[in-house]
């Protein structure tokens, strides 16, 4: 089996004048846990986008299962969508909907389940990410910790291939963040899917990382371990490493 999941190859994009991705290369291995980081508007949204299909570069190509997605026609870039899950960076739950139909709007279109084994599913995966008995509460009644991790159960409700995770520690305290990273981890453990997550959450990164590739001025100024990023005496990366744009952060 090909290890590289994931393959980045020369992707640029930009926005009128201003270039936000100026040819990228990354191989994202089958079953990692990769950060992605970088400063506001260093284009890691932009990265995630043309992952899932939503965004096609101006040049270079995206490879899942080594297939170029943005080639791909309608149909079978949906099919190839659905081994994915994604984790919005608020969990943009379905207001309208309860925990239960939210965690299984997606087996309910995508897959042919009875009823009573959707049941079975929507309580698996809650209680995988550690909630028992929310299933009739509606998203407003739950904390937003705890809106995260019924985000995280929709995500990975038919059992996706690779899960994207965007900002998902922004919004909550260290004590919830720290457990985010943990459902990070387990799901990795349990599952073996492939994780990319977007942050800028440096004590995250560390504690949940196996690697790291930074955005800086368009391209990935390194992609490594947490060893490899706390080691580097590249001035840009050490003021990333000790410091964000939202204070200093300690590095681990």
């Amino acid at each position: 089996m090909n290890d590289t999941h994931v393959k980045l190859d020369g992707v640029k994009k930009s926005f009128g004048s201003k270039h936000v991705l100026s040819g990228i290369d990354l191989d994202i291995k089958r079953g990692e846990i990769i950060y992605i980081i970088g400063k506001s508007g260093s284009g890691k949204s932009v990265t995630l986008k043309t992952i899932t299909g939503l965004m096609k570069p101006d040049h270079g190509k995206v490879w899942i299962d080594g297939e170029d997605i943005h080639s791909l026609e309608t149909e079978p870039l949906n099919a190839l969508r659905r081994k994915m899950g994604v984790l919005f960076q608020m969990a943009a739950l379905f207001d309208s909907l309860t925990v239960f139909e939210n965690v299984a709007f997606a087996p309910r279109r995508f897959t042919k389940l009875t009823e009573e084994e959707i049941k079975d599913l929507v309580r698996e995966k809650l209680e995988m990410v550690g909630l028992k008995g929310v299933e009739n509460l509606n998203p407003s009644a739950l904390s937003g910790g705890m809106q995260k991790r019924v985000g995280l159960a929709r995500a990975i409700a038919i059992n996706p291939e690779i899960v994207l995770y965007d900002e998902p520690t922004t919004g909550v305290d260290p004590i919830l963040g720290a457990a985010v990273d943990d459902l990070i981890q387990t799901l990795n453990a349990k599952t073996g899917v492939t994780s990319i997550v977007i942050s800028h959450d440096m004590a995250s990164v560390f504690r949940t990382a196996q690697r790291i590739a930074m955005l800086y001025d368009g391209v990935f100024r390194l992609i490594g371990t947490v060893e490899d990023f706390k080691k580097s005496d590249d001035p840009v990366i050490r003021q990333f490493v000790e410091g964000s744009a939202h204070g200093p952060i300690p590095i681990l």
